[in-house]
């Protein structure tokens, strides 16, 4: 009886990982290879009549937007390698063999799409910042609530903005392909942090909050950061990016609280 009664117990504790099990098997369902995009089909970036300096300045413009997200995919292998190595349950190293496999992918569209439009750009340092922050973080409740319950959950609409602003072109389709990925990137760390702080003490969830403190000033600095290319749309979206600022410090918040943390202590810079 005794035997029997632990297999049950196991048996319900693996069932709680059933919802990271659904988006692995999601994952691979969805996986597509770089060599699928319309590659010469479409202009790279939208295209621009006029003056020569105005065509250089535009083209400079969409190669800053492309390497901050080539710069991010980049750390997002990284990180997702890391929670590969380290995650304590089988359930959530299947997930992240695909999700490794997601950003690799992902950073080879970028570096492909960039030098397209003229190479690298300039990095941003906050971004950088972010990313070690995470790396170096104790634990790994810490480390898929920042990257996939709170980062993931963010990039989906910046991915969407940008689609909408590259219509007919290879950026646009390459942001709808990631806007799906990192959809089930979100919704696996969701599910997964749950279980990870069902069980969790005071003071593992209170870390959590810790270290959120520690991370927002810097993701302030990073949100309102423009490289020198799209420094004259920094200045003049200025009010925008605060308004929108606000918005994901509030969804960061609401997403804690609907993991069942108390946000009491959450102090938001803006």
């Amino acid at each position: 009886m005794a035997t029997e009664q632990v297999l049950v117990e196991e048996r319900m504790e693996r069932e709680a990982y059933a919802g990271v099990l659904r988006f692995y098997e999601l994952a691979k369902k969805q996986e597509w290879q770089v060599r699928d995009m319309p590659w010469g089909d479409l202009p790279p970036i939208p295209e621009t009549k006029g003056a020569a300096t105005k065509v250089a300045r535009r083209r400079d413009m969409w190669r800053s937007v492309i390497m901050q997200q080539l710069q991010a995919d980049e750390l997002a292998c990284e990180m997702s390698s890391q929670l590969l190595n380290i995650a304590p349950d089988y359930e959530a190293k299947l997930y992240y063999s695909t999700m490794v496999q997601d950003e690799s992918r992902h950073t080879e569209a970028w570096l492909k799409l960039a030098a397209e439009v003229g190479g690298e750009g300039e990095r941003d340092p906050y971004l950088d910042e972010l990313a070690h922050m995470t790396l170096e973080a104790d634990s790994v409740e810490e480390k898929v609530f920042q990257m996939q319950v709170f980062y993931e959950r963010l990039i989906i609409s910046r991915f969407r903005l940008i689609a909408r602003a590259s219509r007919g072109t290879i950026l646009e389709d390459l942001c709808n392909r990631l806007t799906t990925d990192d959809g089930i990137h979100h919704g696996a760390g969701m599910a997964y942090e749950r279980v990870l702080l069902q069980g969790a003490s005071k003071k593992t969830k209170q870390t959590l909050v810790d270290a959120a403190n520690r991370l927002l000033p810097t993701f302030v600095d990073h949100a309102l950061w423009r490289p020198k290319a799209r420094a004259f749309i920094g200045r003049a979206m200025q009010a925008r990016d605060l308004e929108r600022l606000k918005e994901d410090l509030e969804i960061g918040v609401r997403l804690a609280q609907s993991l069942g943390l108390d946000v009491t202590d959450v102090q938001l810079p803006v």
